[in-house]
This record gives structure tokens, sequence and C-alpha cells, in this order.
């Protein structure tokens, strides 16, 4: 391959690793709260993956251990659960979380969906919660998890729907893009909402060889038991993008943009936390058994 073809290949990863390891240490500062945003989702990973106890299952772009931490105590200690990431200081944190649980049935490394380091047919399950769209190549992660995964077993992946469904992510943004300009993105750009219309991901598993591949939408409500001003802390040490654009606003304006955020968001406090409606799309698909 040519030196200028291999630059190619290497920029869409260096983005990858550039774009979120800063957001890291924010993500392990927030991890009890995200865990319990996100567990309706890990659910339907499990139910769609079909993971049961004594099960050995994939989490792919596992970033500070989840939905892996989770799906650990449900294969209990004759299972074994592995996570990826290609964030080094996402596996540290998610390494750090393992050892304050005092779970052993763990392991996780540092890896890139398109190259992993098990051999074909190691496991009873794969899923991934929110990381497919930032895969450099999708269809080469796609066959990669299905190499790794044993026959007739399940790989279960989950995207977000469309940002206008999803408060939890527009409530923000709205506000900041007010004051600073974003231009629209690539189609296929990595992004959080790249495989937000139905049948795109679909589509990518059956080219990449998924048998009997599925797409359902699941609704569901994201609950952080957290006060408004917490979650606008919250909410922007997540996003790098977010965090980006706040950086590039005057005080006046940042001042301007947390009063208007802080109004936005006060729509969706209940209860003393937060409660936002969300829709995200669960697809999954199955690799093909040596009949099929």
């Amino acid at each position: 391959m040519a030196p200028e073809a291999i630059l190619l290949l290497m920029q869409p990863e260096q983005e990858v690793i550039n774009r979120w390891t800063g957001s890291a240490p924010y993500w392990e500062k927030h991890r009890k709260i995200i865990r319990q945003m996100f567990a309706p989702v890990t659910q339907a990973l499990v139910e769609e993956g079909q993971i049961g106890t004594g099960q050995v299952v994939l989490d792919i772009a596992t970033g500070p251990g989840e939905p892996a931490l989770s799906v650990a105590g449900l294969v209990g200690p004759k299972g074994k659960v592995f996570g990826i990431d290609p964030i080094p200081e996402m596996v540290a944190a998610a390494r750090r979380a393992a050892d304050r649980l005092g779970l052993r049935n763990l392991q996780f490394d540092v890896a890139f969906a398109d190259k992993m380091p098990f051999p074909a047919d190691t496991f009873d399950a794969v899923i991934s919660r929110f990381g497919v769209m930032f895969f450099p190549v999708p269809v080469e992660g796609v066959r990669e998890m299905l190499r790794v995964l044993k026959p007739g077993r399940k790989l279960a992946l989950a995207v977000w729907h469309f940002a206008e469904n999803n408060p939890f992510h527009y409530s923000l943004s709205r506000v900041i893009d007010r004051y600073v300009e974003s231009p629209p993105l690539a189609p296929d750009a990595l992004d959080a909402f790249r495989f937000a219309t139905p049948g795109k991901l679909r589509t990518i598993l059956m080219e990449a060889g998924a048998m009997s591949v599925s797409e359902r939408l699941l609704k569901f409500t994201i609950l952080a038991a957290i006060s408004l001003e917490d979650f606008w802390t919250l909410r922007i040490e997540m996003s790098e993008k977010l965090r980006e654009k706040m950086a590039r606003l005057s005080n006046d304006q940042m001042n301007e943009v947390k009063r208007q955020g802080l109004e936005s968001l006060g729509e969706y406090c209940a209860g003393g936390g937060m409660s936002f409606p969300a829709e995200v799309l669960i697809v999954n698909g199955v690799k093909a058994g040596p009949h099929s």
C-alpha cells in the first residue's frame, strides 16, 4: 500500500483518538450517572444479544467500562466479559472501576473494532453501546465482530435515533449553536447521529455478512439523579464538541449561554433529578453457522 493511502486510513483513527482522549477523565468522573442514564440501553443490548449466565461476552467501545461492568454481574463468575476501546485513558478508567468493584471476570484492552486481538469464534455475544457511529470504516468493524463471534450467536448495537427526538442532546446544542456557527456535517461524518436514519446501520450489517438482521426503536427515559446545575456540568464535560464550542465564547456569551441552557434544561427537571424522553435504534444480526 502506498504511504499516502496508509496516511488516509490513519487519519480517521487519529480523529477518534484525539476526540475522545480529552473526554476520558470526564466520563470516568461521571461514570455512575452515565451508567444510570443509559441502563435501559444496556438492558436492551443484553436482551437482543441473548446474554446469560456463564457466557463470554465482548463489549466494543466500552469507554470507562460500560456496559461491560453491568454485563459482568449478569454472566457471573463462570462467565467472562472483555471490553475494548481505542483510547488508553478510557481503558485505564475501566480497569480502575473493575478493581473498585472487585470484579474478576473482566478484561479490558486497547483496540479498535476493526483490528481485535481475539481468535475467531470466541464470543457468545458482541455488543456496542453508542460506539459504531465513530468507527472509521463501520462495515470492517462489523465484519471483525462477526469473525470473533461464535456461529449462530448474535451481535447487538445501539445508536441514537434522530437528534430532534432526543432532548438530552438538543436542549443544549440548540442554545450553543445560536452563538457558534456549526457547518452541516457530511452524511457519513463520525458523529453521534451518523446512523439515526432507520435502515442505514441495518444495511451495513447485511453488507458485512450478518444474517437475520433486525432493527427496533427503543423509546425510554434518561434518568439522572442530579441537580439541574450538575447536569449542565455533566453534559458539557461529556461532549468534546460542546466543550470546544464553549471555549470559543466570550465570558459574557458563556454566561448568557449558561442562563439560556439552564432555562432550556429546566423543562426536564423532575422529582429532584433530570428526566428526558429518548429514542435509540437497536440493530442486531446473527453470525452464519457452518451449514448456513
